[in-house]
């Protein structure tokens, strides 16, 4: 028992912090999954909808988690540069907590989009997890425990669909969320007692206006890029969220099935980069994160083109599983390549910009997911994702040589 609290406890800061955080994220990432794959068809089991309907009302959903996020990240980013990171993981863990727990009694769609809203409010663990561990981390080890960090939440979010699955299929989805509240609740006392972080707390008069913390970063092109990066990311993402489980349903011919494959769809990529990321992480130092961001963009794009051909739901799994080595590439190597190009002072607020972007990209993706898809066909879907990747490779041909010298 000794060995294994100095394992878990042992060693400098960055170290101890990593072990603590990779925990808090894994469980948030399981939190997050639990339900979410199946969202539509807890929406669908809360009316009688139609096809337009289902789909209209789900990306509505979907997208106002994230719309509140991105109204919010500012100012508890500002916040974050203010009093530390550690009082805001505190707070996004005991909000998604209570919000989450309490989606177990919901008897309409309103009531689900109130406390959807009010999570994306409280949202903000993961992104400060990445800023506490982006200030204290050695530079030489930057790529290699971010790249750590981010397979927690990929190994939660592995497990969440598939735990889900197996609890919605015999129970129910309420048993689900009351399950992840409960989770998140865990998650919120290992933060109180366990993640420590040296800050001083800074007066509001020696907070730097965004102006002129602007002008301190080195490299603004490269931040600006990131950051346009992160919103295609999600906004692909997040565009087959509302139909992911509805697309399943479609190839599936045994309904009792549908909750099991859409858990194991929703769950394949990170099934891959919970081992890759942390070799991308490590690759990355050594040859430059802007050739590891290359190689994600350039598969993702392939993948998603390929998944708008898909007939049966083994091709399916084996596509979203490629997907996961593009996730691997492309969520780290953003990170890294942000807290490498941002003054310490300013951290908080970057990443929370970051955040920013990721959920406008998130509210834009499942409300032009769920038109499109009610529009046209659940298929449409990827192909639309693909147009965006291009986007993204346009955006890195622009600064591939800011990139290139800053690395």
């Amino acid at each position: 028992m000794s060995k294994l609290k100095n394992w878990f406890f042992g060693g400098e800061l960055w170290q101890r912090n990593l072990r603590i955080l990779w925990f808090g994220a894994f469980m948030t990432g399981i939190g997050a999954s639990i339900v979410s794959p199946f969202l539509s068809l807890f929406i669908d089991s809360l009316g009688n909808f139609t096809h337009k309907e289902l789909s209209f009302d789900s990306g509505i959903i979907f997208a106002s988690t994230y719309l509140m996020t991105a109204i919010v990240s500012p100012f508890w980013g500002k916040l974050a540069d203010q009093k530390g990171r550690k009082p805001m993981l505190i707070r996004a863990s005991l909000g998604m907590a209570i919000t989450i727990f309490l989606m177990a009694f919901v008897t309409s769609i309103w009531q689900l989009l109130v406390l959807r809203m009010l999570l994306g409010a409280f949202s903000g663990f993961t992104s400060n997890s990445i800023a506490l561990m982006a200030i204290i981390t050695p530079k030489e080890k930057s790529g290699q425990v971010l790249g750590t960090l981010s397979t927690g939440t990929v190994a939660g979010t592995l497990l969440g669909p598939i735990v889900g699955g197996m609890i919605v299929a015999h129970t129910s989805y309420r048993a689900a969320f009351a399950l992840t509240g409960s989770i998140m609740f865990l998650v919120f006392l290992l933060t109180v007692f366990f993640v420590k972080e040296k800050f001083e707390p800074k007066k509001k008069t020696d907070i730097l206006p965004a102006r002129d913390m602007l002008k301190k970063i080195t490299s603004p092109n490269i931040v600006i890029g990131m950051l346009f990066t992160t919103m295609i990311l999600q906004l692909t993402d997040k565009s087959i969220s509302p139909i992911l489980s509805l697309y399943v349903r479609e190839l599936v011919s045994n309904s009792q099935m549908v909750t099991i494959f859409s858990g194991i769809v929703a769950s394949a990529p990170g099934l891959v980069m919970i081992f890759v990321a942390p070799l991308f992480g490590r690759l990355g130092d050594k040859i430059g994160q802007y050739k590891i961001l290359f190689i994600g963009i350039s598969v993702s794009l392939i993948i998603y083109l390929l998944l708008g051909f898909t007939t049966n739901i083994w091709q399916v799994i084996i596509l979203r599983l490629f997907i996961g080595v593009s996730d691997a590439a492309l969520a780290p190597s953003v990170q890294i390549i942000l807290s490498r190009n941002t003054p310490i002072e300013a951290t908080g607020r970057i990443f929370s910009y970051n955040q920013t972007m990721q959920s406008i990209g998130a509210v834009i993706g499942p409300l032009a997911g769920s038109a499109i898809a009610a529009s046209f066909d659940y298929r449409m879907v990827f192909f639309f994702a693909v147009i965006c990747i291009i986007f993204n490779l346009i955006n890195y041909g622009t600064n591939f040589k800011h990139l290139k010298i800053q690395n």
